[in-house]
């Protein structure tokens, strides 16, 4: 069982821990990459996905409601605990809501469970970047207009995708492949990614974080094992909903706080050391789990 669960993480992590060596060395500019991967690659992985013949929308419907219930829960959870330790809501609640399902749930839900988890763990995707888009974007300023969620590549990718598979359409072989190519990009760059934005640190707010670091991945699982349970999901689908929601804030966090001038550093110390507690965390809920 151990080497199994080294087996899982150890690709995960050694892709993260290679972007963050390279960083140190080299301090690459990673906004074009982290532009192109969520307007280009991570759409690409989407459609590929979603427009299989295999996939299924109501097969993952109780997994879609579990999903809601783990995010909404979470902000419910962590409210009252930033109000005790006198943080601000609209710094300390949405890392705990909205998790990092791209650059480690996709790769975890791969290497936990192989191929065939991928539908699932799109399926959870799109439903946390989605209410990060909108509820999130609302959290932070009441004033943001939803139009915006229409131009967001990745839900028109989600559209177009779900479209194809209930007409029972084929993309054709020539767009398939170059589509399938540019969706495999997205999943080692976002995690590389990942390593490159751990050098930006911020020391001096270890508080907040350490202690996002184990509300975070304890409100989620605190809400996934009994939303799995009472929503009957069969095992597969439970045990990826336990994994999903043991996982660390979202990098986009920190570009929302930093967008709306929310304690950017603040919420970079939670998704950071949220991520970094990682290490530790999902080895244990991959063993409780498999």
């Amino acid at each position: 069982m151990l080497w199994q669960i080294l087996g899982i993480v150890f690709p995960i992590f050694a892709i993260v821990l290679a972007g963050f060596l390279y960083a140190r060395r080299h301090a690459p500019d990673m906004a074009a990459a982290n532009k192109v991967t969520i307007d280009v690659f991570i759409p690409a992985l989407i459609f590929d996905v979603l427009s299989g013949k295999e996939f299924d929308l109501l097969e993952y419907q109780g997994l879609a409601i579990g999903c809601v219930a783990v995010i909404l829960g979470s902000g419910l959870i962590a409210w009252p605990v930033a109000r005790l330790l006198g943080y601000r809501v609209k710094t300390f609640v949405p890392p705990m809501m909205f998790t990092n399902y791209g650059n480690m749930g996709l790769p975890l839900a791969v290497f936990a469970f192989g191929e065939q988890a991928l539908p699932a763990a799109v399926v959870l995707f799109i439903i946390g970047n989605t209410l990060h888009f909108s509820l999130g974007m609302k959290m932070m300023d009441a004033s943001v207009s939803l139009g915006g969620l229409l131009k967001i590549p990745m839900l028109l990718a989600t559209v177009a995708g779900l479209g194809v598979s209930a007409l029972g359409g084929k993309v054709p072989q020539l767009l398939a492949v170059p589509i399938e190519m540019l969706g495999q990009i997205a999943i080692p760059l976002m995690l590389f990614a990942l390593g490159v934005r751990l050098i930006h640190i911020d020391w001096r707010a270890w508080r907040i974080g350490l202690v996002g670091a184990v509300v975070c991945p304890a409100s989620g699982l605190a809400l996934a094992l009994p939303a799995a349970l009472l929503l009957d999901l069969p095992p597969f689908q439970f045990a990826i909903l336990v994994v999903f929601g043991a996982l660390p804030p979202a990098v986009l966090n920190y570009m929302v706080a930093e967008r709306f001038g929310q304690e950017p550093q603040q919420v970079a110390s939670i998704v950071m050391l949220g991520n970094l507690g990682s290490v530790v965390v999902m080895p244990v809920v991959l063993a409780l789990v498999l």
